[in-house]
């Protein structure tokens, strides 16, 4: 088809005219419409003939000329079904494209990879709307989806939490998801004027590459994120409290106590001041044995 044609304001002015299209609040729309940012994200993607592409939010299908020029095959999910005659229009001349009229959060990705790309891994570039980010991240990497890479377009305070470490306000579930699956960088800082509409934040392009193996050896990956979990539901309270209080744990207080002494760490201790490790070695102490001694 040749060049992509959405990537400047003209352009796309053109087709939401043509379509009468009126963004939709509630998903979170902001169409990107500079050529230099896209550039970026499909480098920094790094994107050849022999991957397949999942694309989550696909807009009118600006980035998705983009990705369909340089991958294999693309896989685009879009829930607005506003936006599937655009798309229909805007990807006609591309025969590696398949639009999906999908909630990404209620679809089987794991499923679709392995119908769509035989289980390899794939990898997955969104700009994404800030209400889902963290679902879709987390929903990625804990249903075991094969991907290789995941570049997003993110509100920049997202990023931000992704790179964080302990101690950080912005510490948290998502820091420490991303850290035991995946390395992660930031590729650019995006302003609100490369958007239509313009969004009232920052924005930036991240980079998640997943680890062939995670940093630390967890013996129940999903004791250990429910353990996260329940540590920054209430920041305020001490890691005693907040795991004692959960409803997505049943140990007894003692053995919670006896789990943190085991860290080195004291009773008034918050769950913003553990790393990664530290989470790894409890969940490993509180799957192991409620009674366990020190090692």
């Amino acid at each position: 088809m040749g060049k992509p044609t959405l990537g400047n304001p003209q352009n796309t002015i053109e087709i939401l005219q043509k379509y009468q299209f009126s963004f939709q609040k509630k998903f979170g729309q902001n169409f990107l419409i500079d050529t230099h940012v896209l550039d970026k994200i499909i480098r920094a993607a790094d994107i050849s003939k022999d991957d397949m592409v999942l694309e989550i939010g696909p807009g009118i299908g600006t980035m998705t000329q983009y990705l369909a020029e340089a991958a294999g095959r693309v896989i685009a999910v879009e829930i607005d079904k506003n936006l599937i005659p655009i798309l229909l229009d805007t990807l006609g001349g591309y025969d590696n494209v398949r639009i999906l009229n999908e909630d990404v959060l209620k679809l089987d990705i794991r499923k679709l990879v392995s119908e769509e790309n035989e289980g390899k891994p794939v990898k997955v570039v969104a700009n994404l709307p800030y209400y889902i980010t963290t679902p879709i991240i987390m929903g990625l990497f804990e249903n075991q989806v094969p991907v290789e890479s995941i570049t997003v377009m993110v509100q920049k305070e997202v990023a931000d939490r992704m790179q964080t470490g302990p101690g950080s306000k912005d510490y948290g579930a998502l820091s420490l998801a991303v850290q035991y699956y995946a390395s992660a960088y930031i590729v650019a800082n995006v302003p609100p004027n490369c958007f239509m509409p313009r969004p009232k934040v920052g924005s930036a392009v991240i980079r998640l590459t997943r680890h062939e193996k995670p940093p630390v050896e967890v013996r129940d990956e999903k004791l250990m994120f429910d353990i996260i979990r329940s540590s920054f539901n209430q920041r305020r309270k001490t890691l005693v409290n907040g795991l004692n209080n959960s409803d997505r744990l049943d140990f007894p207080k003692e053995i919670i106590v006896k789990g943190i002494e085991c860290l080195g760490k004291g009773e008034r201790v918050r769950g913003e001041t553990l790393s990664l490790e530290d989470f790894a070695r409890l969940s490993n102490f509180l799957s192991d044995s409620r009674f366990q001694a020190c090692n």
